[in-house]
């Protein structure tokens, strides 16, 4: 397995980011349309304008509903403009918006890519322009961008690996499957090799058995469930916990276990604190998710785009503290990485609180009880 070569943000930078309430974690219907924030009063916003493109919504409503209004916020408290769009995993679509950004000359380009590949294409088209650019959240290997802004991945992988063998400890010889995201995206690779590194030792004393582990090709829901759904009837309906790589793998897993009469009793990991992932864990059919405050990551590729669109480099340097290997690249990227935290039942009230998602959204009908058991309001 590839060492560890993530290294957390300084904690100078987190003093930075600062928490506020924000929006449910539900993308509207209208949430594939492309978006751009007002004008300030005039005209243009003074700082020009910061190209924004987001990959898609079909997995994860986070897109939409938190990356989107944060970094369109920060970019405009800050004095720019933010054209924030999403290629709703069309290839082609992610091209064309950037071509029409660079076109555009925007001060700077922010890559959220549907893959390296074209993450990659993209920033090389945007700095032959003179457009700097970041890659946020995802790491395009092989690619160009100076700067990277994402949270810790190996380390939300350890937490997943961690839980799963919290929840297993007194299960010696447990039988495990893991569901990973996305074989072209490097953040699954990531995830994958910090789970690992918690879970291989265990696999190779016997604590814990590895029946299967299995990449889903673009994060697909419905591909995960299925693939689960053959790797249980393969190994005789036998199975003890779960490594689903997000909340929405984690609740196609789930699906199948109901089919089977297993949910409840086998523990599943996940990642990204949605409303269904919070309450699957509060019914108990899941164990836990990885909560990552998103408006943290908005914040700080905010605070580098301003940086970078002022010319200041030497400020963006001081900020990207952290660094991230490209592999492909042969290269080290400057890095701000952010901590996600392990979040089981106890920690549900947390996101809550800190606004990412309403309590009116996870604590109707059955799951009354349990919200105010946990104090959640």
């Amino acid at each position: 397995m590839r060492s560890r070569t993530l290294t957390l943000l300084a904690a100078t930078v987190g003093a930075g980011l600062v928490l506020s309430a924000c929006g449910a974690n539900t993308a509207d219907s209208g949430s594939g349309n492309s978006s751009q924030s007002a004008p300030a009063p005039g005209g243009a916003a003074a700082g020009g304008k910061v190209g924004v493109i987001l990959p898609e919504t079909a997995t994860s409503a986070r897109w939409e509903s938190f990356d989107k209004p944060f970094l369109t916020k920060a970019l405009k408290d800050a004095g720019f403009d933010a054209d924030v769009q999403n290629a709703q995993g069309d290839v082609q679509k992610f091209t064309t918006l950037a071509d029409g950004m660079i076109a555009q000359n925007v001060k700077v380009l922010i890559i959220a890519a549907i893959n390296g590949e074209v993450g990659s294409a993209v920033a090389k088209k945007a700095q032959a322009a003179g457009i700097p650019t970041i890659d946020y959240d995802r790491l395009n290997l092989g690619g160009s961008s100076d700067y990277y802004v994402s949270f810790d991945n190996e380390k939300v992988g350890q937490l997943q690996g961690q839980g799963l063998a919290d929840a297993l400890k007194d299960k010696k010889g447990a039988e495990v499957v893991m569901i990973e995201g996305a074989p072209t995206d490097n953040n699954a690779t990531l995830f994958a090799n910090g789970q690992k590194s918690v879970l291989q030792p265990k696999f190779a004393s016997g604590d814990l058995k590895l029946v299967r582990e299995q990449a889903i090709d673009n994060w697909d829901n419905q591909k995960g469930g299925q693939t689960f759904e053959q790797i249980l009837t393969d190994n005789k309906g036998k199975v003890d916990g779960v490594v689903a790589a997000n909340d929405g793998l984690a609740g196609a897993v789930i699906t199948v276990l109901k089919k089977n009469g297993l949910n409840g009793k086998v523990p599943v990991t996940g990642q990204d604190a949605t409303a269904d992932g919070l309450m699957a864990i509060l019914r108990g059919d899941q164990y836990m998710t990885v909560f990552k405050p998103i408006k943290e990551e908005a914040e700080a590729a905010a605070k580098l785009a301003v940086l970078l669109a002022k010319g200041d480099k030497a400020g963006a340097d001081a900020l990207a503290t952290g660094k991230a290997k490209d592999p492909k690249g042969n290269r080290e990227v400057k890095s701000v990485l952010l901590e996600p935290k392990l979040t089981t039942k106890d920690g549900v009230k947390e996101v809550v609180t800190q606004g990412y998602v309403k309590a009116a959204e996870i604590c109707g009908g059955d799951l009354a009880a349990a919200c105010t058991q946990l104090g959640i309001s």
